[in-house]
């Protein structure tokens, strides 16, 4: 009900480019460089007839900013062209993306296979639509061709991945997961949240649906709560109508324009996260007190090579233990000046959790161990800070664990 539409890109561009003019071409009429906000509930009807015809879908046109908006559009079209997907959507909250792109994909009975390690609210989720609607899901640690499979069953409609897997940085060999899909019949949605379109597109490697916390990479200031999915139009246009619309979990214009203009700097923010990220990394790794980290750019990761061959950086999020365990963790915590202790991630600013007591608290004891979330993991959100001034508040934050 609005006119959104497949994209054509005629002409190849960067990530940046695309980021920066993919979906909106300065007004016509006022000739406005910035995205306007189009701050209205409603729009106006030239006759009556034009009326009916939008609401039949027979014409492009707005009606009624749950169902479309001018600004909203030109975010859904630009996280489109950077996840090359034919059709995108904006949501009040990443959460929001996620329930209606899994309530429009799943009915009573079906079978979800998701990622251990799942974001704890997306493991809520499951639960609930487990407990509600009979919806039925498993986890699977999704290393190998094997773990995948033992946990398919023949009633399973969607593999719900993360990757990297929050917060212990595991890697998911997408293209391998897209293959066994397709041998099913089932869909693939990726939480693309920890990588952003800059740095990996899920859909190159065969997977149907993306999506993001738009809070986090994407705005990546701070000030906004949003969510986006990317896929194939006639799912985009399903969803739209359906789980998004009727439950209503629809983004506000105001929050769209502040995510349109986060995209603008989103490639030179990516390249300071991935600069600060592996020095970080490194620092960490050869810390007499620390046991073990996790970052996908260090050469001793045990998915390095699928890093390298999956994702275009290795971006500003990692995770690690400190060999006094979970006290000496917050001790650790406690004593950071510079890095905040907060959690959410991708933000300009240094953040730095703590997995179990706090984003996947939700999950039971037993459960998260089974993920790899020890009472002890940390994890760092490394943000755009000159990298001297985060590596000494680390040091000496760690002198006291």
């Amino acid at each position: 009900m609005n006119n959104n539409h497949v994209l054509k890109r005629e002409k190849k561009q960067g990530r940046s480019t695309t980021a920066i003019h993919a979906g909106y071409h300065s007004d016509p009429q006022t000739g406005s460089l910035a995205t306007p906000i189009y701050q209205t509930s409603t729009f106006v009807f030239s006759s009556t007839e034009e009326g009916a015809r939008r609401f039949a879908g027979e014409e492009d046109g707005y009606i009624y900013s749950r169902l479309g908006n001018p600004t909203v559009t030109v975010l859904e079209d630009k996280i489109a062209a950077l996840e090359k997907a034919e059709a995108g959507l904006a949501f009040a909250s990443g959460m929001a993306a996620v329930s209606a792109v899994l309530m429009a994909l799943v009915r009573t009975g079906d079978h979800i296979v998701g990622t251990k390690g799942l974001y704890g609210c997306t493991y809520g989720l499951l639960h609930f639509m487990k407990d509600r609607f009979q919806v039925q899901y498993s986890l699977s640690d999704m290393t190998d061709e094997a773990s995948i499979r033992q946990n398919l069953q023949p009633t399973t409609r969607v593999i719900y991945v993360e990757t990297p897997i929050n917060p212990t940085m595991e890697l998911v060999d997408l293209k391998l997961v897209a293959k066994i899909a397709r041998e099913i019949g089932a869909y693939v949605v990726v939480d693309n949240t920890f990588m952003s379109p800059y740095l990996q597109r899920p859909i190159e490697h065969g997977c149907d649906i993306v999506i993001h916390s738009a809070t986090k990479f994407i705005g990546g200031h701070g000030d906004v709560i949003a969510g986006v999915a990317a896929g194939p139009k006639a799912i985009m246009d399903t969803i739209r109508m359906t789980s998004q619309k009727d439950i209503g979990g629809i983004i506000a214009p105001f929050d769209a324009y502040l995510l349109i203009r986060g995209l603008k700097t989103l490639g030179v923010r990516m390249d300071r996260h991935c600069e600060n990220g592996q020095r970080v990394a490194e620092f960490l790794h050869q810390h007499p007190k620390v046991a073990k980290v996790h970052y996908p750019g260090l050469p001793q990761f045990p998915q390095y090579e699928l890093a390298r061959n999956q994702m275009d950086g290795f971006g500003g999020l990692l995770s690690f233990e400190l060999k006094g365990g979970k006290e000496a963790g917050i001790r650790m915590m406690n004593n950071v000046q510079l890095c905040k202790r907060a959690v959410s991630l991708g933000d300009v600013d240094s953040l730095i959790q703590h997995p179990a007591s706090m984003t996947h608290s939700v999950i039971p004891a037993e459960e998260r161990e089974k993920m790899g979330i020890t009472d002890g993991l940390i994890r760092l959100s490394v943000g755009i800070e000159d990298i001297e001034d985060i590596l000494e508040d680390l040091d000496s934050a760690l002198s006291f664990a």
